[in-house]
């Protein structure tokens, strides 16, 4: 093999990886991390092979509470500024892209009515191949379909049927996506 730049740097978020996410239950084969990674694990987190995490300029934040669970599925790419939080479970599929300052939770945190009250979570389920573009809101209860498509700035307080594309706030259809490309 032979060594150069960009065989070196790759090394290094590997090494890198490993460290920043220490915290973690289990991870992953080939997981690479550049930038820093915010980890606070009292629950179960586990992060699947080849997972990428891009937090140069803006950390990452992965949190899961007492008996919760988070799941990051294979190859997903998680871009900076990303902040996910499980109070109960949040499962993120294979092949996933979280753009910058995606914020993904199954908790309010609080009630309208009274601030130091923690209403109950639900869980978060984003299945495989789906794209979430830059600052997208995830709230509790949400199931996002495979292949799906979440427009930037969106705010996914419902169900996302497979492949579709939705946006706005609160988050609408758009349009179907017609199917993937064959791939050899």
């Amino acid at each position: 093999m032979k060594l150069n730049w960009h065989t070196l740097e790759k090394v290094g978020e590997v090494a890198w990886a490993k460290y920043s996410l220490r915290r973690c239950t289990q991870v992953g084969k080939r997981i690479r991390v550049a930038g820093q990674v915010q980890v606070h694990n009292r629950g179960r987190i586990v992060i699947g092979d080849k997972v990428t995490i891009r937090a140069t300029h803006v950390p990452v934040e992965l949190a899961a509470g007492s008996s919760a669970e988070l799941i990051i599925g294979d190859r997903t790419y998680i871009n900076a500024g990303v902040s996910i939080g499980a109070s109960v479970s949040v499962r993120i599929g294979k092949d996933c892209a979280i753009g910058n300052y995606t914020l993904i939770m199954d908790n309010d945190f609080h009630s309208v009515e009274n601030h130091k009250v923690s209403p109950e979570g639900r869980p978060v389920v984003i299945e495989d191949g789906v794209w979430l573009a830059a600052r997208v809101t995830v709230l509790k209860g949400v199931t996002i379909g495979q292949g799906a498509v979440v427009a930037a700035g969106a705010v996914v307080t419902k169900d996302v049927a497979p492949r579709t594309l939705v946006g706005g706030v609160p988050a609408r259809f758009i349009r179907s996506i017609d199917k993937a490309p064959e791939t050899s």
